[in-house]
């Protein structure tokens, strides 16, 4: 006898668990909330999307967590500044950890200058001759940078010389003249407000970078002390801040320094607490117990990078290779990662739209 297929078949897995999977019915979405959730039921990257939705959702929402955003590429350029501004200002970020490029480009929209489309009729040596440099599909003029570097030297030159200086205080110094000088939103304003401080690890390899040592040169011309940059002060700030957290989560844009030097810092206080409290006792070499305020892995992760780990670079490095380095709590002991390979002005907003209606929700 053959059966109808109209018959409820047996559900042979139910005694495995496993999750059922659900068909995307944009009939029934409504907002960026809907959307997620019904993505984490899908598949490949829809599902990836959906499931660091959830978990960016838990970091925010856990008000012990101490959240770590950190950013490399081109996404101020490619008109990601109001995103960060966002997470800034809803209170989903408590540091950030940042290339120098990627905030030189984002101080420069936030004195009101702009960046452009490039045109398909004109070439890199045309463009080098109009004084216009080009990153992937966009443009940015170099007169924004003359602008740029006379507005840094205005701020240098706030700081003392008599005491040496780092990033996340330049940084401030930053936000603070934007906050005093402009009407718009920006990064190093909002991060100002807020009191979250910027790290950049890379410091010389950016344009404000670059502005410190020009401003240098000018000191010494003019017979005055230069500035003395101290990047390891960036480093103790950021590990004293990470050492009196309950709890840390890290939300990731790409890979690169950032990323890494914002994660070394769970093997940093580990060696500290194995070096300098138990006095390189060899017994206690590894420890795991997470009530021991030195042992400080993620308990949150969420990374959205184009770059699979088979190309070899750092940014395809993937969380489970991060646990082994202690930067990452595993699954199996609480821990909540998701990864998400995508071009992160893509994913980035839909996630982050996704928790801001959430988080209005609750």
């Amino acid at each position: 006898m053959i059966k109808s297929h109209k018959q409820k078949p047996k559900d042979e897995f139910s005694a495995h668990k496993f999750e059922k999977l659900k068909a995307l019915d944009l009939g029934r979405i409504n907002n960026f909330d809907e959307f997620a959730r019904a993505m984490s039921l899908t598949a490949f990257g829809g599902r990836e999307l959906g499931e660091a939705a959830d978990v960016a959702e838990a970091m925010m929402k856990d008000k012990d967590c101490f959240k770590i955003l950190t950013l490399s590429g081109a996404m101020t350029m490619a008109q990601m500044s109001l995103l960060v501004c966002e997470m800034i200002d809803n209170n989903m970020v408590n540091a950030i950890v940042s290339t120098g490029a990627l905030m030189s480009h984002g101080f420069v929209e936030s004195l009101g200058m702009t960046h452009y489309k490039n045109p398909d009729n004109l070439s890199d040596e045309n463009l080098r001759a109009m004084k216009i440099n080009r990153v992937y599909d966009t443009l940015e003029p170099e007169e924004n940078f003359d602008v740029m570097t006379k507005i840094v030297w205005k701020v240098l030159n706030r700081i003392d010389s008599d005491n040496p200086t780092c990033s996340h205080k330049i940084g401030y110094e930053m936000g603070k003249y934007l906050n005093e000088s402009t009407k718009g939103r920006g990064i190093f304003k909002s991060a100002f407000l807020k009191k979250v401080p910027i790290f950049i690890p890379a410091f010389t390899d950016s344009e404000i970078g670059l502005d410190f040592a020009l401003f240098n040169r000018q000191r010494k011309i003019d017979k005055k002390p230069a500035l003395y940059f101290d990047e390891f002060l960036d480093l103790e700030h950021y590990t004293g801040m990470v050492l009196k957290a309950k709890k840390t989560g890290i939300f990731t844009i790409g890979g690169g320094v950032p990323r890494n030097w914002a994660q070394q810092v769970a093997p940093y206080l580990d060696y500290v607490r194995f070096k300098f409290v138990d006095k390189g006792d060899p017994s206690k070499y590894i420890v795991t117990d997470l009530n021991n305020p030195y042992i400080k892995p993620f308990h949150y992760a969420v990374r959205i990078c184009p770059e699979p780990a088979h190309w070899g670079g750092l940014s395809g490095c993937t969380y489970s290779e991060s646990v082994s380095w202690g930067k990452i709590l595993p699954k199996s002991r609480g821990g909540r990662y998701a990864e998400v390979l995508c071009d992160a002005t893509i994913a980035w907003p839909i996630i982050i739209k996704t928790v801001m209606e959430r988080l209005k929700k609750k």
